[in-house]
């Protein structure tokens, strides 16, 4: 049984600066490398594939040139994109995650969970119990509702499927635009289970994301 991950780092970064957030230090590394340390410390995973804007490929060269079993191939125009180049590249294994490379407070508990769920699952992803009161507006901002937020969960990664339902979606939804994998099996009727997730797994976004990161990677 073979086991890939599949590291998404092609964005651009518009909402966080003018810099690539995936570069910025934290305690000495770049974002995208206290994410890749923590999936290379689980024996499980054979591979991992990093899927970049080309703008950060030399960079990522750079800081990954001592670490073995990782790949850097060029990403796509949009997520959806450069998941399924990624596929392509890691195609003789056995199930895949998925891992956006903003996630730097992933923890291995999570992964290994992933890992041994999804080979009874098959398609799974992580996600946090929804803990917020969630309003629905109008197009003026005035409150339409309250919606129940018992049966509500926040989307996280590691998503996790065997290998060939995960290269099919992509396949048969080729060049759309789904930011999320699981939902393009949700679209297909195909059943995707929930990992209850950490909700310090948070996504780096702006500034003040890097700075809560400090403190959990600290």
């Amino acid at each position: 049984m073979k086991i890939n991950a599949i590291i998404t780092a092609g964005g651009t970064s518009s909402r966080y600066g003018n810099t690539n957030k995936l570069l910025e230090k934290i305690h000495g590394k770049a974002v995208i490398q206290h994410t890749v340390e923590v999936f290379l410390s689980v024996k499980e995973i054979a591979e991992i594939i990093i899927c970049a804007h080309f703008s950060i490929i030399d960079d990522l060269k750079w800081i990954f040139e001592d670490y073995h079993n990782i790949k850097i191939i060029e990403g796509g125009k949009t997520r959806q994109e450069s998941v399924y180049n990624g596929l392509f590249v890691c195609n003789d294994c056995d199930y895949v995650l998925i891992q956006d490379g903003a996630r730097p407070m992933i923890s291995v508990e999570i992964i290994e969970k992933a890992i041994k769920m999804v080979q009874d699952k098959k398609a799974l992803t992580a996600a946090a119990k929804t803990i917020d009161t969630i309003k629905q507006v109008d197009e003026n901002l005035k409150i339409i509702k309250t919606i129940d937020r018992s049966s509500l969960y926040n989307t996280q990664t590691p998503q996790a499927f065997e290998y060939k339902l995960i290269r099919d979606a992509h396949e048969k939804l080729r060049g759309q635009d789904y930011t999320d994998d699981a939902g393009m099996l949700e679209t297909l009727g195909l059943d995707v289970y929930i990992l209850e997730g950490e909700y310090k797994n948070i996504k780096i976004t702006t500034q003040s994301d890097i700075e809560i990161a400090k403190t959990y990677l600290k």
